[in-house]
């Protein structure tokens, strides 16, 4: 069964994808990249083929400096293939209306982005990519809303986050992600200021997490556990 296949009806079947030091970590310098190695990368571009949608805050985006979603055009093509859109719809849920719109992903053309706001986005005018506005109530819950329009407005079934650690924390206090895929880098950040892969407030309880499968390569951990 393919995680499309797990999809309820109301909303995504929604997993997340992070990586860790193993001193807790998400970040080192501010960006996951010196944390990554070639079988994360695997592991990041094999969810991202498989997606519906990719879903990121405002913060993580600009931080790493987004494009494309799917650069490799043979990996679009295997996507078209199988009946699918080249490239997974890219989602942004901003409370405040301001976006990054200066960074890669929103000057490629065939860049398709969703935004959800309660406020009005004045920063688009110039952008190449293909991006629609939703507005949304700011009295109601951002993310359920987001979830719900993503799966009967546009049939996402497979909903991959990508963080950041903000978003991943909201979404695991609306129980809304069904997934966790967590690679554990055999590196130490040392302390710094760099955020673990949720933050926010804490929840009431621990949310257990059921380990699906545990592989290793060169001393690193790619874990995937589903959440109850």
């Amino acid at each position: 069964m393919s995680l499309a296949d797990r999809a309820p009806a109301e909303r995504p079947y929604a997993a997340a994808n992070f990586i860790a030091s193993v001193d807790g970590r998400a970040t080192l310098g501010g960006r996951s990249g010196q944390l990554s190695d070639d079988g994360d990368r695997a592991m990041f571009h094999g969810l991202r083929e498989h997606a519906d949608a990719v879903l990121v805050g405002t913060r993580t985006l600009q931080t790493e400096r987004y494009g494309r979603i799917i650069r490799n055009a043979q990996t679009r093509a295997r996507r078209v293939a199988r009946g699918r859109s080249p490239e997974p719809l890219a989602c942004v849920v901003t409370r405040t209306g301001d976006l990054p719109t200066e960074i890669p992903l929103f000057a490629e053309p065939e860049a398709r982005i969703v935004v959800f706001s309660p406020a009005e986005i004045d920063s688009l005018q110039r952008c190449a990519a293909q991006v629609e506005v939703i507005r949304v109530n700011a009295r109601q819950p951002t993310l359920s809303t987001a979830l719900r329009r993503l799966r009967t407005d546009y049939g996402v079934r497979f909903l991959l986050c990508e963080g950041g650690p903000t978003l991943f924390g909201v979404l695991l206090r609306e129980r809304l992600v069904d997934e966790l895929f967590l690679t554990l880098a055999p590196k130490l950040a040392g302390g710094g200021r760099g955020p673990t892969i949720s933050t926010g407030p804490e929840l009431a309880d621990p949310r257990p997490a059921a380990l699906e499968s545990l592989l290793e390569r060169s001393g690193s951990l790619y874990l995937r556990y589903g959440l109850q």
